[in-house]
């Protein structure tokens, strides 16, 4: 993990996968800074992209999960994608290493340029985040529509920044089999009169040389977060980061004609990106936010937060696709070769800008109680690319020993995208009675969107509003148990490539509007946190109606329903400690537009997934505590017409975590092993760029950190 740092104050080890408190708006209170014992349970965290005010996540009617540095440093987590051994509800989505990750929730993709925050605000994921300066990370689940204009219906995820808390002086060394080493550091400060000002430095460094062959590389991130107590009642945050990657990524292996090759003969430390004249892709990210707070009578809030993101990306690939010696352009030849293409897309460059204002506080209206809150957001998105090179250059094989020429002609064009959008969004949640809540949100969005590609060719041009709805109804049986039905919408928005085969290019299409139904128990008392949730969601798709001279219109003509139950344990006696999740979807794809495949499961969803971590405190030895974790995922399908499937899998791991004082200074050591057993599968069958891949899992890999807090 880039960072392994953490401080004991404003972050707390949430028990139970899918009970942690879901912050929103940030609600930094503007006095002294509160400080929480850590006891292995759920307390108070400030809501993120809830949007409902400071109410626990036991309290609302939404699911999500938060967590927090502690639980990714116990499982030596260093990428986004390891969220997935912690929540059964994430899935891995073509996730390579080098690469950024993608996340599945409830089965859906998540769109990395429109399902992703920070601290809030959105912004594009098309890039490597760095951990090292991140506080927790917030996982919302379902349709987004209260809380996003666009975005896939899956969910949210919301990463939050660390701030100055207090005085902070702790450092960590970690290192990963076979020879990843990273250093870090977080600095914390506040000073002045009344300690007015507040500052933090987080830095981390990593030599990455994984398991993986020909895959070393390096990262390295820089943030600084500073805060200004201008009056009791005023805040002023400002903050910056700046990361680097520079690291070859993996293609996938994939089918051998109409055969899935048995993972048990399939090495998984093989790169097929190791030809001589391959090059790493460079992933650079550079964000600053400034957020004013200021509280009004009562408790009425104002904040305006804003936002900018710079990305540039040099994205290179060894790249498989296909075999066109056997006619097929979505899997590897029968023989374990394959049609080996020089990729590179130089100097991307990325830029997201967002700007929120809003006002929150209580009201009595019509005699009943509300929390209300309201505002705008504003934001800007813009992708300026350059030619790139797609260039045959021979046959690889799954052996990973074909050598190639390199062919680096910048002979196809890339496509560059403008995008303008304003929300305005409505949030109020009713008292009834005293057990019975009525909540509401409505946002409407206005956007416009342009692309055209870098040759000057294929423009299109749209704009669209629309306006979601969300309503849900909330009932306490006790004060610890919580019963909800909620109903809500999302957006998707989409438009026909301006191409010759399309009768109808550059169409806008009509807005795709997901819906999302959800029934949910929530129990959270003393060391026992329970959930249970029934969620159907409806994913409207577009299709290309093609006639026999390949002729096509594209249009809605289909969906794809996911319909499943969620359900989430944390248990603790004595020296124990157990959190489960687990999840049962029933996902199939419906409707004309996937003609023979109606009906069929989609790619890459299993229908059963399982999550296990435990943990003992033993009390011979105080400090040492014992961990163990366990990953089910059942099987996949690989192909959209469901003639090939990859088995499910299970893998288990290992841990401890050591507190030693030493006069007046903690350290903290950690000790771990992934895939135990060295399980040999198929981790995950992503239908991706119109071809079938196949990834394995990781082979079993040690690791060690050491972490000292002064």
């Amino acid at each position: 993990m880039a960072s392994a740092v953490f401080r004991f104050s404003l972050t707390t080890l949430a028990a139970a996968a899918g009970l942690a408190m879901l912050p929103a708006q940030a609600q930094t209170p503007a006095t002294a800074t509160q400080t929480i014992e850590v006891t292995g349970r759920v307390l108070n965290l400030a809501p993120g992209i809830g949007g409902f005010g400071n109410q626990p996540l036991s309290k609302v009617p939404l699911a999500g999960n938060v967590i927090t540095t502690t639980m990714l440093d116990d499982l030596g987590a260093t990428r986004l994608s390891d969220l997935t051994r912690l929540d059964a509800s994430l899935s891995d989505a073509y996730n390579s290493e080098g690469y950024w990750s993608f996340l599945s929730v409830r089965g859906y993709v998540l769109d990395n340029r429109f399902n992703y925050r920070r601290d809030g605000l959105p912004i594009n994921a098309e890039t490597a985040i760095g951990l090292a300066n991140k506080e927790r990370i917030e996982v919302l689940k379902g349709t987004s529509g209260i809380q996003a204009g666009t975005s896939a219906p899956g969910g949210l995820v919301n990463f939050v920044v660390k701030r100055p808390d207090g005085n902070v002086r702790s450092a960590g060394l970690s290192w990963r089999e076979n020879g990843s080493v990273g250093v870090a550091a977080d600095l914390s400060q506040r000073f002045g009169q009344n300690e007015a000002f507040g500052l933090r430095v987080n830095a981390a460094y990593d030599h990455l040389d994984p398991q993986t062959r020909s895959l070393q590389g390096h990262a390295r991130q820089l943030s600084l977060a500073g805060d200004w107590r201008i009056a009791p009642d005023t805040l002023l945050e400002a903050e910056f980061e700046h990361s680097l990657q520079s690291q070859p990524s993996v293609p996938g292996f994939s089918l051998l004609g109409s055969r899935v090759p048995d993972a048990s003969r399939i090495d998984p430390r093989t790169n097929l990106n190791n030809q001589p004249w391959s090059q790493p892709v460079v992933l650079e990210g550079n964000t600053a936010s400034l957020r004013l707070q200021q509280k009004l009578g009562g408790d009425w809030r104002l904040v305006a937060h804003g936002m900018t993101q710079r990305l540039t990306s040099d994205d290179r690939l060894a790249y498989p696709f296909g075999c066109e010696a056997e006619g097929n352009y979505d899997r590897y030849c029968s023989d374990g070769t394959f049609d080996l293409y020089d990729f590179r897309s130089d100097n991307e460059r990325r830029r997201s800008d967002a700007l929120d204002l809003s006002a929150s506080g209580s009201a009595s209206l019509a005699g009943l109680s509300h929390q209300i809150s309201t505002g705008v957001l504003f934001t800007r998105y813009k992708s300026r690319l350059q030619g790139q090179a797609y260039n045959y250059v021979g046959v690889g094989n799954i052996d990973g020993t074909a050598v190639t020429e390199p062919d680096p002609t910048l002979g196809d064009a890339n496509t560059n995208r403008d995008e303008r959008n304003t929300e305005l969004y409505l949030r109020d949640v009713v008292s009834l009675t005293q057990d019975l809540r009525l909540w509401a949100g409505l946002r409407h969005t206005r956007l416009h969107r342009d692309s055209v590609r870098t040759d000057g060719s294929r423009p299109t041009s749209y704009s669209q509003g629309e306006t979601l709805p969300w309503l849900a109804l909330s009932h306490e049986l006790t004060p610890a148990t919580l019963v909800y039905a909620s109903w809500g919408q999302g957006l998707e928005s989409d438009v026909v490539p301006n191409r010759s085969r399309y009768r109808n290019a550059g169409e806008a299409l009509p807005a795709l509007k997901s819906r999302q139904t959800e029934l949910g128990i929530k129990h959270e008392e003393g060391d026992i946190n329970a959930s249970l949730v029934a969620f159907s969601i409806d994913r409207p798709m577009a299709a290309d109606v093609c006639d026999a001279d390949d002729s096509c219109v594209r249009r809605n003509a289909g969906s794809a329903r996911h319909r499943g139950l969620e359900a989430a344990l944390g248990w603790r006696t004595g020296p124990w400690q157990l959190n489960a999740s687990a999840m049962w979807l029933h996902a199939r794809v419906r409707g004309e537009g996937f003609g023979a495949n109606d009906g069929n499961r989609p790619t890459n969803v299993p229908p059963r997934t399982l999550r296990l971590q435990g943990s003992y405190a033993m009390p011979a030895v105080p400090g040492l505590q014992l961990q163990a974790g366990l990953v089910y995922e059942g099987n996949k399908m690989v192909l959209e017409d469901n003639s090939a499937r990859i088995p499910g899998w299970t893998t288990t791991s290992l841990g401890l975590r050591y507190l030693q004082r030493l006069q007046g200074s903690q350290v903290t050591w950690r000790l771990g092993v992934d895939n135990l057993t060295d399980k040999r599968a198929w981790r995950e069958s992503p239908f991706q760029f119109g071809h079938a891949y196949l990834y394995p899992l990781a082979p079993r890999t040690f690791r060690a950190s050491f972490q000292l807090d002064l």
